[in-house]
């Protein structure tokens, strides 16, 4: 039993437009300058109170607070008003985890995401059966913290060397290493492949064909 943990923006779903709309949205409501779409793209991966602090020039708590509920307001405005689009997986991505998933890998998600945010993208594209365990940020400390990946291994019963972590971000990566586990990237999300090495990935995939040959690599059968 070995456990693949995915993070969720830029590695399992194509998010960028609804996070930097609902976030540009949230910005404008509350008559702030709205931030430029390059800037919040680079966060994605964070918590959402993380990612509005460093978009703040000068961050003080009432407008964090603010922000934090005008975005959850559009994000969820949006979904009921596109009634009920999704952001679109990956190329390849549901083939390759059912595959995972059928040949015994447990599979797990540790995203900046909240839990309902989480819930409605894996219900949506009917994936949320093959996943054991699912970690967010509304629940413990946001990434780089090894918290999310700590309690995904403690409800699994695995341990750090036979954890992988999939991201797509430099903040993905520093958790991995944070918590001991392999660090692989991907270079389909948000950060470059530079960014993800620096961060200490071990490999970056470029496409999700690519993740059951690195699996396989990382832990050859006896």
């Amino acid at each position: 039993m070995r456990l693949i943990i995915l993070d969720c923006d830029g590695t399992l779903v194509d998010s960028q437009n609804t996070i930097v709309g609902s976030m540009t949205a949230a910005f404008k409501d509350l008559g702030y300058e709205a931030p430029r779409p390059e800037k919040i793209r680079g966060l994605i991966g964070l918590s959402l109170e993380k990612t509005i602090r460093n978009l703040l020039p000068t961050p003080d708590l009432v407008k964090v607070d603010r922000l934090v509920a005008a975005y959850k307001k559009q994000f969820f405005e949006n979904h009921v008003r596109e009634e009920g689009s999704l952001d679109p997986l990956f190329p390849h991505a549901d083939k390759v985890l059912r595959t995972l998933h059928s040949e015994g890998y447990q599979l797990g998600v540790a995203t900046g995401k909240s839990k309902r945010g989480l819930e409605v993208i894996l219900e949506g594209h009917k994936l949320r059966d093959i996943f054991v365990t699912l970690q967010t940020a509304d629940e413990h400390p946001g990434k780089p913290h090894p918290s999310m990946l700590h309690q995904a291994m403690m409800e699994t019963g695995m341990e750090a060397h036979d954890t992988l972590m999939l991201g797509d971000t430099s903040f993905d990566m520093t958790m991995a290493v944070n918590a001991g586990v392999h660090p692989v990237g991907v270079i389909w999300g948000y950060h470059s492949e530079d960014d993800l090495l620096a961060a200490g990935a071990n490999m970056v995939l470029g496409d999700y064909h690519e993740l059951m040959p690195c699996v396989e690599r990382l832990w050859p059968e006896v």
